[in-house]
């Protein structure tokens, strides 16, 4: 049998489609079982976030065993004393509120503000990931009897400045000379 060019050439280019059909194909299954792993891992964590003056918290809530951590830092190590008191408020309103909390791990980011602010802000987003990973409107209605702040977050910001004055509500000086 004698083989021509045109026919090593049509050889070539079949072996060729069939390479890159295999190299197409193979990929495609990989990244499906990828995204299914994705989406079962994020119906199980829960997201919020709180604000304080200009601190933002924001946490990621999963089921764990009870483990606070604030800036990837464990926070049974955060100093002064006095504001970690402030952030573990939550936990400690009452018997459902630590119940509720043993059986969740909380990781919490926060930025801007003072330190007082920022802690803060770390109570909100812990009272607000219990109540919404347990689903209690129980839970919801000590935390709004204990302390509204702890649900809700802080409306204020600053007021922009006007003219004729230095500030936003202050005016400038008058002199008679």
């Amino acid at each position: 049998m004698v083989i021509t060019g045109n026919e090593m050439a049509d050889d070539k280019v079949q072996n060729a489609n069939q390479e890159q059909q295999d190299k197409t194909a193979a990929p495609s299954k990989k990244p499906a079982a990828k995204r299914k792993r994705a989406t079962k891992k994020s119906a199980s964590i829960i997201m919020v976030r709180s604000k304080r003056k200009r601190a933002i918290a924001r946490a990621s809530v999963r089921a764990g065993s009870g483990i606070i951590r604030v800036n990837r830092e464990s926070i049974e190590i955060i100093e002064p004393v006095e504001l970690r008191r402030l952030m573990v408020e939550p936990i400690e309103v009452s018997s459902a509120t630590s119940s509720a909390f043993k059986g969740i791990d909380i990781d919490v980011k926060v930025r801007g503000g003072g330190s007082v602010s920022q802690a803060q802000a770390v109570r909100g987003v812990i009272a607000k990931g219990i109540v919404k990973f347990s689903g209690s409107d129980a839970i919801r209605d000590d935390y709004l009897r204990y302390d509204r702040f702890m649900i809700v977050d802080d409306p204020r910001r600053v007021e922009p400045k006007k003219f004729l004055g230095t500030k936003a509500r202050a005016r400038f000086q008058k002199s008679y000379r």
